[in-house]
């Protein structure tokens, strides 16, 4: 619905204003001045030739008709043949007689010229008149013009009516309603519509107002972008210090108005259509919600200024903003996108409901049309999921829809892994247990945490029968020398980051294979060599892994994981104090080797960790009852 911005006013079209002007222009009485000094004058003159000469010549009688006559013509007023046409052709039925300033309406066609006021006086003369008598007074000799045009006063009383006509019809108040959506325009309706484009017009035009305009417009979407940039500043650094993280999220936003200024200024479709609540889904996918939050908060302001009712736009976004924060936490199951979509379908259709009977009191007067925009909309949020998979590939992100898919153990590697090397498999699935569950305890990523331990350890799939775990009854390390087992021990971080990119795995996971042992020892071989070998100098180089350290909470949180759960495996009991015991010297050796150096974990982070694994052990490895045998008599 199309409401008033402010005051304005209905401006009357060019043909109601010139007919009004016509109805005016008829209305107008031109201004003619009357001389009384030329009717002293001629009327002095004709009774001093009377008395003088024409006395013995004409009567009395004829002489006071005649001066009767010309006195009623002189003040009805006699004018120049010029002025006499151009009150036949103006169509002029009466004028204004101005004498000693003082006006008086009288009629045109008692205007004569003094060829009309003779004939005037002969044609109406009494009955028993004779003509030729009257012919012989010389009457033409008393008469003369009068009545002067006055053009002065004329166009100033003339410019004076037009002035005096209004070009409005009437004024709209601020926020009074002007048209619906799909209601049919009629000519009062256009002609408010065409008022409010004029006032527009008048006010944004000219370069320099045109150019005050744009340099608003950009600051306040400067101002926006600046409070997004204080919130990321604040509450999330670590997006704020990546440079992907800040393009992505400035890619999203300018998407976002892109389009919508397009849709806009090309009238392409409604702009309801448009599925604005696909950005809070994709960045809640890839972050958290609050960030998603403000970040739809923040293109929905900025799209705002574009959009013909940004109030209402405003307010139904935000809703549909919110609606998304509370419903997807994250995006693992279509069901969650679809139940989501539906949330948002039914804001706007609530939102728009109520706010149409709000401003038009009248439920008939909705526009359903409406209501199929937000079906489309609906639809087209669909298609987050294909979006998803889009940018997880253009900006190298991992989505928790992708978690989960490699979480499935009929992946193919992970399916190869539990056939080629099943005690490897069987690490991996005990380390993702305790790192999904330290890992939601210190509010990183569970879900991160446990894919990654689940291909942590593939590069030793090449060569099973070398580790431990699927070690059967020979040691293949008993035909090796010691860096020659080191070697392989330690390759197998190379050989998994080889089958996880030839995998095409995302790159976050084939980090975890990367960091799970740091740049730490091999410490059974190194240990080994180094009581060989007492005095002699040890290669370090050798006996340590690539590395890099550990540099997320969930990369720690899988290195502590897996050596602790490798090392449990080797307790002759599993009691409390053991399990406690050997939890905290595995993590407290490797604090000391300095292998969590780079890792944001603080020390209350690994005190929490320990406190997981520890009780997480414990449940693993609980003591079993053993079930009596029956006693059979005999």
């Amino acid at each position: 619905m199309l409401t008033a911005p402010n005051d304005f006013p209905v401006y009357k079209t060019d043909g109601e204003i010139q007919t009004e002007k016509d109805s005016v222009l008829r209305l107008f009485e031109p201004y003619y001045r009357i001389d009384p000094t030329v009717e002293t004058a001629q009327v002095g003159k004709m009774r001093q030739d009377y008395a003088t000469a024409s006395g013995g010549k004409v009567p009395s009688s004829y002489m006071l008709y005649i001066e009767r006559e010309i006195i009623r013509l002189y003040q009805k007023g006699i004018v120049s043949p010029q002025d006499a046409e151009r009150l036949k052709k103006d169509g002029q039925e009466h004028v204004k007689l101005v004498e000693n300033n003082v006006s008086r309406t009288g009629n045109a066609e008692d205007l004569l010229t003094v060829r009309e006021a003779y004939e005037h006086i002969l044609n109406n003369s009494p009955q028993g008149m004779d003509r030729t008598v009257l012919q012989s007074s010389n009457v033409n000799n008393y008469l003369t013009e009068n009545a002067t045009y006055d053009k002065s006063t004329s166009d100033k009383v003339k410019q004076e009516m037009l002035n005096s006509i209004s070009v409005a019809n009437g004024m709209v108040q601020a926020g009074e309603r002007i048209v619906d959506r799909g209601e049919i325009v009629d000519a009062e309706t256009y002609n408010v519509l065409r008022s409010l484009k004029s006032i527009h017009e008048s006010r944004s035009g000219g370069a320099k107002v045109q150019s005050l305009q744009m340099i608003g417009v950009a600051l306040l979407i400067g101002g926006i972008i600046f409070c997004f940039w204080l919130f990321l500043w604040s509450f999330r650094p670590e997006i704020c210090r990546s440079r992907k993280h800040t393009i992505f999220l400035l890619f999203c936003i300018l998407t976002g108005c892109v389009l919508t200024e397009l849709c806009v200024s090309l009238s392409l479709f409604n702009v309801y259509i448009m599925p604005y609540a696909i950005v809070p889904i994709v960045v809640c996918t890839f972050f958290d919600s609050r960030t998603a939050l403000f970040t739809h908060l923040v293109m929905v302001l900025i799209c705002s200024i574009m959009v013909p009712f940004p109030h209402e736009f405003l307010l139904m976004q935000t809703l549909a903003g919110m609606v998304v924060n509370y419903v997807l936490v994250d995006l693992s199951e279509r069901s969650q996108l679809i139940r989501c979509a539906l949330y948002i379908f039914l804001s706007y259709a609530l939102c728009y409901t109520c706010l149409a009977v709000y401003q038009l009191g009248d439920f008939y007067k909705l526009n359903w049309v409406m209501y199929f925009y937000f079906a489309i909309n609906f639809v087209l949020l669909m298609f987050a999921y294909l979006l998803v998979y889009i940018l997880e590939k253009v900006f190298g992100y991992i989505s928790a829809i992708t978690l989960v898919e490699l979480s499935n153990i009929n992946n193919p590697i992970l399916k190869k892994l539990s056939e080629t090397a099943p005690g490897t498999f069987q690490h991996s699935l005990q380390v993702s247990i305790l790192a999904s569950e330290a890992a939601a305890g210190l509010g990183a990523n569970a879900a991160l945490a446990r894919t990654g331990a689940l291909y942590h350890d593939i590069g030793k799939i090449p060569n099973p029968a070398f580790f431990t775990e699927n070690r059967r009854a020979v040691n293949p390390h008993d035909q090796l020398t010691l860096e020659q087992s080191a070697r392989i021990i330690i390759n197998h971080v190379s050989e998994g980051i080889k089958i996880a990119e030839k995998a095409r795995l995302p790159e976050a996971i084939v980090s975890f294979i990367r960091t799970h042992h740091g740049s730490g020892k091999a410490k059974y071989f190194y240990n080994s060599y180094k009581n060989l070998h007492p005095d002699g100098e040890v290669d370090d180089a050798a006996f340590t892994y690539p590395g890099p350290d550990p540099f997320t909470k969930e990369m720690a949180v899988v290195m502590m994981a897996d050596s602790v759960e490798a090392a449990s495996r080797s307790l002759a009991e599993y009691t409390d104090e053991s399990i406690s015991r050997l939890v905290n010297k595995i993590i407290d050796g490797q604090i000391a080797d300095g292998l969590m150096k780079h890792s944001p974990l603080t020390f209350a982070d690994i005190e929490t960790g320990k406190r997981v694994f520890i009780d997480k052990l414990k449940t693993m490895y609980h003591t079993r009852i053993s079930y009596p045998e029956i006693i059979r008599k005999e």
